[in-house]
């Protein structure tokens, strides 16, 4: 196998694959880490597959039999925290025992890391696995690099922590407008994850959430605005793509076609229906996807929803060949990657229980068919189909081509190791924080100071800060003792009963000043947590409401007059909080979303881009 791998490259005239990149190339405050910035990005090139394709790709693929071929399409999880190291999930879901194995038996395409897999305990670690992993890419089967990707969206969705830098979600990013902050927070993503051997980011989420139940997008969108969400749709591919040359970069992965914004079903666990026309898709769910691909964006993951006005046979989008072949890739002109989302989700299960999806979605026109239920069936179904005809051989080929493409683009072929000994100096880098800072402090948005209680100039002695999240409440406080005030935290959870809220609000009568916290509040679910704020805004204590995930919760208590939100619990939005709520920086960010008035349907309480400032 190794001489194999040692004859193709040498055939190709390709740099050693098994090369270790430089140090600089790694760093991000190397003098090389700034030749790509927001307003003077590398030229975008060769970001479709479109044109003529490079000749070691069809070199290679020429060398590949159709299990080879048919490996490259699939994407799954692999166990443990070293690629050596024996896991009893990959035990149980492939019948071997390490990384190593899953990737040598399988024949993989691409790998993907979660927490919950045990693959992203730090970033030396991780950086160590994706390169063990990619070794064993390398001396087995065709010898080619993998695909290895997570979802660091930010902020809702963060797989790796710190100290990887801690930027705003999307949400955030939204209130802030700017769509050179927006590349900005994507190009520090993506070359951190690329200094720890990611080179596919399952980002930025290009869905409009028009719908304030929105289970699963929410704060994970930019807004309800299709022009804003696709402004900052393509700013963030940008960043992703084109901050660095190849090697320090990562794919972006825009999602979910056709769109994810108007569900009040999260697909995880039902199949969502979105009932938009045509034209109703055309003006709202399609123009982050149009800019994205104009964008040059590398691939792009389907949503298992239901569009019956959009395809009437019933089929999700991810096995709808209308949606992905007619609209993606015929009136869009998407001629890049198509990735499933997790074909373990109920969402495409639910009407194919004992049907082979993966067939089923490569038909439907996509590439990488991601974490299956059952990888050797799925696999195996995918070679019948194409030897009894069901599937052409000439369709794997062209979507394998789109693979070694993108894999191309992103360097693989030339650099796909890292250096682990870089990691410290280029993942979470002071640098990086202060940057992440300033961005940050762009976000938080003020709703309501109509009693003029903000900026906190004039201290209060002693502040009572609660409500939900231990830890957020604590940091909070935390950050307010720093400035001089006497803080006390009282956490209540995200449904505190009716004895909790009696003793909090007894509290609240013996400080000078209240800061409560609210997350999802505006769901029934979480009804306890409005009982608390209005108890609280009933005392003759200055209360201030911060709405720490999504802004729909400031519309639920009236008798508190000072409302913020930073759209994020993360360390990075409570400390431009503190800042905004002692006037260290004035608020700037607006509404992304309207805020709906729950007691007047069909009215806003706070509209698509209100935000106070001083």
């Amino acid at each position: 196998m190794l001489g194999r791998r040692h004859l193709m490259a040498a055939a190709l005239g390709t740099v050693t694959l098994g090369a270790v990149r430089s140090t600089n190339s790694t760093d991000p405050s190397s003098p090389h880490a700034d030749r790509a910035s927001p307003g003077k990005t590398s030229a975008p090139t060769d970001h479709s597959a479109e044109g003529p394709v490079p000749d070691r790709v069809s070199s290679i693929l020429a060398a590949m039999s159709l299990r080879q071929k048919v490996g490259q399409l699939f994407v799954t999880v692999a166990h443990g925290s070293t690629a050596d190291s024996p896991h009893p999930g990959n035990r149980e879901d492939y019948g071997v025992d390490t990384p190593a194995e899953v990737v040598r038996e399988f024949q993989l395409g691409g790998i993907i890391h979660f927490s919950w897999t045990d693959s992203l305990r730090e970033p030396r670690q991780i950086a160590e696995l994706s390169n063990d992993l990619q070794r064993t890419a390398l001396d087995s089967g065709a010898g080619i690099p993998l695909t290895i990707a997570t979802d660091q969206e930010q902020g809702a969705v963060t797989r790796i922590g710190e100290p990887a830098t801690a930027l705003p979600g999307n949400m955030a990013l939204g209130a802030a407008r700017d769509p050179h902050r927006a590349a900005r927070a994507a190009g520090i993503t993506g070359r951190e994850l690329r200094a720890m051997g990611i080179t596919q980011n399952f980002a930025p989420v290009g869905d409009v959430n028009v719908n304030p139940e929105n289970p699963v997008i929410g704060v994970r969108s930019f807004g309800s605005d299709p022009e804003l969400v696709a402004r900052l749709t393509r700013a963030q591919v940008h960043g992703h793509q084109d901050f660095g040359s190849a090697v320090d970069t990562v794919s972006a992965t825009v999602k979910h076609f056709p769109g994810h914004g108007d569900t009040s079903v999260d697909s995880h666990t039902s199949l969502p229906v979105i009932d938009h026309t045509a034209e109703q898709w055309r003006r709202l769910d399609a123009p982050p996807f149009r800019t994205a691909i104009d964008a040059g964006t590398d691939s792009v993951m389907t949503a298992h929803i239901k569009f019956p006005r959009l395809d009437d046979s019933g089929e999700p989008a991810t096995l709808s060949r209308e949606i992905l072949t007619g609209m993606l890739r015929e009136e869009l002109g998407f001629e890049g990657v198509v990735i499933t989302d997790s074909l373990r989700m109920e969402g495409v299960l639910e009407l194919h229980p004992n049907e082979p999806v993966s067939v089923l979605a490569f038909r439907a026109g996509a590439d990488q068919l991601l974490m299956p239920r059952d990888l050797s069936a799925a696999i195996e179904s995918v070679i019948a189909a194409v030897r009894s005809g069901e599937l052409s051989e000439r369709d794997i080929d062209r979507s394998v081509t789109r693979i070694l493409r993108m894999k191309d683009r992103r360097g693989l072929f030339d650099d796909p190791l890292v250096d682990p000994g870089a990691v410290g100096r280029a993942v979470g880098s002071e640098r990086n924080a202060r940057r992440a800072r300033r961005i940050t402090d762009s976000t938080v948005t003020v709703l309501r100071n109509d009693s003029g209680l903000l900026p906190m100039r004039e201290r209060p002695g002693d502040v009572l800060v609660t409500g939900w999240g231990a830890d957020t409440v604590a940091e909070l406080a935390r950050l307010v003792r720093e400035r001089g005030p006497r803080a006390e935290a009282l956490p209540t959870g995200s449904s505190p009963d009716g004895e909790t809220v009696e003793r909090v609000t007894a509290r609240a009568r013996q400080h000078e000043a209240v800061i409560v916290l609210t997350s999802a509040a505006w769901k029934e679910a979480n009804s306890a947590q409005r009982d608390l704020v209005r108890s609280l805004g009933e005392t003759n204590t200055p209360v201030i409401a911060v709405a720490v995930r999504d802004p729909y919760d400031a519309a639920h208590a009236e008798q508190v007059r000072t409302w913020l939100t930073t759209y994020s619990h993360r360390t990075v939005s409570v400390e431009s909080l503190a800042r905004v709520l002692f006037g260290e920086v004035s608020p700037v960010g607006k509404l992304p979303v309207p805020v709906p008035d729950p007691r007047h349907p069909g009215r806003d309480r706070y509209p698509f881009g209100h935000g106070v400032t001083w």
